[in-house]
Order: structure tokens, then C-alpha cells, then sequence
């Protein structure tokens, strides 16, 4: 066999030339007029545009998941729930827990905050809660206490130095550049 006796498998078929008459003239399978028969015919899909609506979750945090890190609102009690304690407890989130008043979250006692809700007719002890005003007037009018414990910050003393120098810092450098005389710089030619 040679080179001028090898045949195709299959027939040399060409591509059919598309709307130059013959059998796909005319709309040359378009379909008929408007803006899908154009050619630059490219739309943007109807989804991208609800999902450039849609607002962005922006900040630290806020597409995160609740299991992750929780920073959700604390527990709220009423002052009226606190009549099932007997006079002279002590009153935690430990405690609240205990009597089913509030429950864990995620495994953990929740930031507690007592409102002033309903009369107290027991002098209690209060104490690892946050109190509303008109709440802590009620308690101690019933005979109760509320203790408020505060954690310092133990980072706040470096910090107050910290800002302290820095102002020193820039105050140094604002009296030495009004001192300086300005000088105009002369062109270069």
C-alpha cells in the first residue's frame, strides 16, 4: 500500500454553512426576531441580580455559627421568680440553674440579667448577675443584698501607659516641628 491508495474510514463531510441559504436560511435557526436572535446575545442570568440584591452580612462575627463563639443575650429573670428561693439564700447563676429558672447554654451557665418585674417578698443575696435599677431597689427593699462583682481588666494599666506615652511621643513631635522655621525648597532647573 502506498500513500496515494489510503482511504478515509469515514466520508470527508463538511460543516454545514449556516445562513447562507439552502436548507438553514432565513433565521438560520434562531428562531424568529428580537433580542435572542442578535448576535452578542449574552444576558445576564435573572439569579445574579437577586443575589447582588441581597444585602451582605458584614462585621466580625455575624456569619459565624452560634456554636462557635456565642455572644447571645443574656438570660433574663424577673424579680418575681425569685420568690421559690428561701429567705437568706445566696442567689447565682448556679443556683438559678438548679431551680430551673434559666438553662445552660451550649454546656455553660449564660450571662444572667435581673429585671425588675413583679414584687419580691424575699431578702435574698444576689450575686455573679447583672441588676436592673428598678430590680435592685425591690431586693433591697425586701431586706435582700446585691453584690456586683467586676473582673478588672488586667491588661488596663498597661494600656493607660500606653496611650500616656504615645500622646507624650506625639505632643514631642508637634513642639519640635513648630520650632523648626520652614524652609522653602528651591526648584531644581
Amino acid at each position: 500500500m502506498q500513500t496515494h491508495e489510503i482511504r478515509r474510514v469515514h466520508a470527508n463531510k463538511k460543516s454545514k454553512l449556516v445562513a447562507r441559504g439552502g436548507k438553514r436560511g432565513k433565521t438560520a435557526g434562531r428562531g424568529g426576531k428580537g433580542q435572542t436572535a442578535r448576535a452578542g446575545n449574552k444576558r445576564r442570568p435573572a439569579m445574579r441580580d437577586i443575589i447582588k440584591k441581597l444585602p451582605k452580612l458584614r462585621g466580625h462575627g455575624k456569619n459565624r455559627a452560634k456554636s462557635v463563639f456565642y455572644r447571645g443575650p443574656e438570660a433574663v429573670v424577673n424579680v418575681q421568680a425569685l420568690n421559690v428561693f428561701n429567705a437568706g439564700d445566696v442567689v447565682t447563676p448556679t443556683s438559678l440553674v438548679a431551680k430551673g429558672l434559666i438553662s445552660h447554654v451550649f454546656g455553660k451557665h449564660p450571662k444572667v440579667k435581673i429585671l425588675g418585674t413583679g414584687e419580691i417578698t424575699v431578702a435574698i443575696k444576689l450575686e455573679g448577675c447583672t441588676v436592673s435599677g428598678s430590680a435592685k431597689e425591690k431586693i433591697e427593699k425586701a431586706g435582700g443584698s446585691v453584690s456586683i462583682t467586676m473582673k478588672d481588666n488586667p491588661n488596663k494599666e498597661a494600656q493607660v501607659k500606653k496611650d500616656a506615652d504615645k500622646k507624650v511621643k506625639a505632643d514631642a513631635k508637634a513642639a519640635i516641628k513648630a520650632a523648626k522655621p520652614k524652609e522653602k525648597k528651591e526648584k531644581k532647573q
